[in-house]
């Protein structure tokens, strides 16, 4: 029996502190042409899509794929963004009526529209309102959701990835995708339990190069092989979203055919959520202040690599605004030269490189410019123009590999010896073509400065000599208490120290 499934990707993080607003252009740069997806481009590829796909093949089913739309984190979702694009989600699932067997989703699960506090739960209820309580729908979600309630309601299974960073989404897409057709098959009969505590994240974020962490995705998977135990997902959470049901969460999808599988699931989820409550304190990262950075980029021996300074608070994957300008003040004070800063995220200053040409001596504002109070304000700077692109990268690294993304126009200005690629579309740090694209050559360099948090580790920890980590106190500084939560529910580890109910 061949099954009919429906199949699409919306996915956003959304900061909530960020200002303005995330729209529909910022979805349409990141969405795959549908034709391409059809055609099986996007089967070679790490993504969802590429393991709904493979799911597919394997078992005969007969895909409609509406959309993948993926946007930059970034602040709330305009309603207008979210309603186009939940309306072709649930357009094609009222139009394929009782044809439809199943629903495959790739959500993100820390999406906040403008008009409400959970996108992933909305979208699910707007779908199960269409599709009656039975149709078998199926959810992945990235490893920092934030998972609700609501969502768990709506959909049967789910599975998050289980690496930061993150390298397994195709696995993730098919892993969910087999489950979906051995419930279309009524081999199983899923649902999901959740387990939640009050804390803005995991102590470490989800990362799984730290081993204490990294036991608990451990445990995840050695749970999956016991019988009824469909699929275990570790969500860090998300602390740049000041919503209610803020907070880490484990989901146990299960069987509930199985005998004991249900009571085993809620075992399995609150004991590894009761580490993840027990390990709050253990955090992994030191984090140096910019002028710390500054020291130890001038003190460093590079013979076996670049030093790595990841700019970690103003990270464009957190939805930081990307043009924070503490860390290179530091570094120009202090006079350290050959190294790189990628990127600054100023469409201004992009385009002004842009009206002149490569080799021209310019000076200009650089960064700072959206909100100087995290990270800086811009910096008055006079330098060369060593390289001028339209911002197109096609990545080949264990994240990106395959897949073209754009930072608009680019353009690499040299500095105090520093290379600061200038960039205008939002885009954290994951690929070495980010830099190699636009003749930044990451091994010939002493220093280089990376806006991400812990995804450029997939790619450029290899070739360092030694990471460091910055607080530079953007919108995304691991200090939480900087920003001003108003929306989740407290107490809530760690602006709160005191009065939770559970037990340790």
């Amino acid at each position: 029996m061949s099954f009919r499934v429906l199949t699409a990707e919306f996915v956003h993080e959304s900061n909530t502190f960020k200002k303005g607003s995330t729209d529909l252009d910022a979805f349409r740069r990141e969405t795959l042409d549908l034709g391409e997806v059809a055609t099986g481009r996007f089967g070679d590829v790490n993504a969802e899509i590429a393991g709904f796909l493979d799911a597919g093949r394997e078992a005969g089913w007969t895909i409609r794929h509406v959309v993948s739309a993926h946007a930059t984190p970034g602040a709330r979702v305009s309603r207008a963004a979210f309603d186009h694009i939940a309306g072709l989600i649930c357009d094609a699932a009222r139009q394929e009526g009782d044809r439809l067997d199943g629903i495959l989703l790739g959500l993100h699960g820390a999406m906040v529209p403008d008009f409400c506090e959970d996108g992933e739960g909305e979208l699910l209820s707007r779908l199960r309102a269409i599709v009656g309580p039975d149709l078998p729908i199926a959810v992945t979600l990235d490893l920092h959701a934030i998972a609700t309630p609501a969502m768990i309601r709506q959909a049967q299974i789910f599975v998050s990835y289980k690496t930061y960073p993150h390298i397994d989404m195709r696995e993730t897409g098919r892993h969910a995708g087999r489950l979906l057709d051995a419930a279309m098959r009524q081999a199983t009969h899923p649902a999901t339990y959740r387990a939640h505590r009050p804390m803005l994240e995991e102590a470490n974020s989800g990362r799984t190069d730290v081993p204490e962490t990294a036991s608990l995705y451990d445990r995840a998977k050695a749970h999956e092989a016991e019988a009824g135990i469909l699929a275990v997902s570790i969500n860090a959470s998300f602390a740049e979203a000041d919503v209610t049901e803020a907070g880490p969460t484990v989901l146990v999808t299960h069987d509930t055919r199985v005998a004991g599988a249900a009571e085993r699931a809620c075992i399995i989820a609150e004991d590894i959520a009761g580490t993840i409550w027990k390990q709050r304190d253990s955090v992994f990262n030191t984090f140096l202040t910019p002028a710390e950075a500054a020291r130890r980029a001038m003190e460093f021996d590079a013979s076996s690599g670049p030093l790595v300074i990841a700019d970690y608070a103003d990270n464009p994957g957190a939805g930081a605004y990307g043009d924070a300008t503490a860390l290179l003040a530091a570094l120009l004070e202090a006079g350290v030269s050959g190294g790189g800063f990628a990127p600054i995220i100023d469409p201004e200053a992009a385009g002004s490189l842009h009206r002149h040409k490569v080799g021209d001596t310019v000076t200009l504002q650089l960064g700072g410019k959206v909100d100087p109070t995290f990270g800086g304000g811009p910096l008055m700077l006079t330098g060369t123009i060593e390289h001028l692109a339209d911002g197109v990268y096609t990545g080949d690294g264990p994240i990106l590999g395959g897949i073209t993304h754009t930072f608009g126009p680019t353009a690499v200005f040299k500095t105090g010896g520093i290379d600061i690629l200038v960039v205008s579309i939002p885009g954290q740090m994951l690929d070495l073509q980010q830099l190699r694209t636009f003749d930044i050559e990451p091994t010939a360099l002493k220093f280089l400065v990376l806006k991400s948090m812990q995804h450029f580790r997939a790619a450029f920890e290899p070739l360092a000599g030694e990471v460091i980590v910055c607080d530079s106190g953007a919108l995304a500084t691991p200090r939480a208490e900087l920003r001003p939560y108003v929306r989740v529910a407290r107490p809530i580890w760690p602006l709160d120290k005191t009065g939770f109910e559970f037990a340790e």
